[in-house]
């Protein structure tokens, strides 16, 4: 970890544990880390919750609505407004597609107030910030630009984030709210995110994230049934090669979720999660500061690499797998 940490720039976190006989390595996973769309998990697990609490049904149709649409991936942003969809479709599409107004849907069923009591207790309390949708994410980033950025709508801010990050993006904002670059309050982006994040609002600490995936895979926060679908929601059933999972073998199962937000990069997950997490091993990583593809996903991918050099090489035996060297 010190090698990777060297060579990497900004700051990097871990939190891995093997729930097998406990052994747990932490580095700096005590303090607060930004979530960005790893936060989705645990409002995945709270709208699980409601729906075993008799709140919601998995077959409750949610209408969009056009405050419900925000930049980033998936399609749902770009459906007419008044389409309907069910809870297990956008719990599919915001694991799966990562996408932003599909997790909006579901916090605007679930409530803030009930999501973040839910929130503060899957993932510890100490460290948690208020966990907001993807579109207050927006407009607080925005408002550290200039005062008057709730008047944008929501398709203002798609519109915006369709520019390059970066001066033109400050440039599409100053346009959409028909002020001078100048009256902005920051020289740049990085300034304004800068900002946002000292708010930590969407934040955990790593070793919090770690318990709550620790807890899930131990069947103590859904149902059977739920867990599963969480599965394959986390895609349990396929291999991408991004981030941690390109430093894994191809042999074991992964249950993940990837972040991504200006200079942040998360990658949170369980290998081997079956059998109630019998022989899994618990990994929550990020990383700030630094670019958050290409620098964050070598990083990651190289943790990934030392964890299967430290910790899966009985596994590769057992398969007839060749050992992996350190990274």
């Amino acid at each position: 970890m010190d090698r990777i940490e060297q060579a990497t720039p900004g700051q990097l976190g871990i939190y891995v544990k093997r729930l097998d006989n406990g052994e747990t390595f932490e580095h700096a996973a005590d303090r607060p880390w930004y979530l960005a769309s790893s936060v989705k998990l645990p409002i995945a697990i709270s709208v699980l919750q409601e729906v075993e609490a008799g709140r919601l049904r998995m077959n409750q149709e949610l209408v969009l609505q056009a405050t419900d649409k925000v930049d980033g991936s998936g399609a749902v942003v770009w459906q007419p407004d008044g389409t309907r969809h069910n809870v297990q479709s956008l719990l599919k599409r915001m694991l799966m597609e990562s996408d932003n107004t599909a997790a909006n849907l579901l916090i605007r069923a679930v409530g803030e107030d009930p999501l973040n009591q839910r929130a503060q207790a899957l993932l510890g309390g100490r460290g948690v910030g208020r966990i907001t949708n993807f579109t207050e994410v927006r407009y607080q980033v925005y408002e550290e630009a200039h005062p008057d950025a709730r008047r944008l709508s929501n398709m203002d801010l798609v519109r915006i984030a369709g520019a390059p990050v970066g001066p033109k993006r400050l440039q599409a904002l100053a346009r959409s709210l028909d002020v001078a670059a100048g009256a902005l309050n920051v020289k740049t982006l990085d300034e304004a995110y800068d900002r946002y994040y000292r708010h930590q609002a969407n934040t955990a600490t790593l070793e919090g994230y770690g318990a709550m995936l620790e807890k899930l895979v131990r069947g103590q926060l859904v149902s059977p049934a739920h867990q599963q679908l969480l599965y394959k929601d986390l895609k349990f059933d396929t291999y991408d090669a991004y981030r941690l999972e390109a430093g894994l073998p191809r042999s074991v199962r992964f249950i993940h979720k990837t972040g991504t937000q200006f200079h942040r990069a998360c990658h949170m997950g369980v290998i081997d999660p079956q059998d109630n997490g019998r022989r899994a091993i618990v990994v929550a990583a990020c990383a700030e500061g630094l670019d958050e593809m290409k620098e964050a996903g070598k990083a990651f991918e190289q943790i990934g690499r030392a964890i299967t050099q430290t910790m899966l090489q009985d596994r590769l035996a057992a398969k007839g797998g060749r050992p992996v060297a350190a990274p």
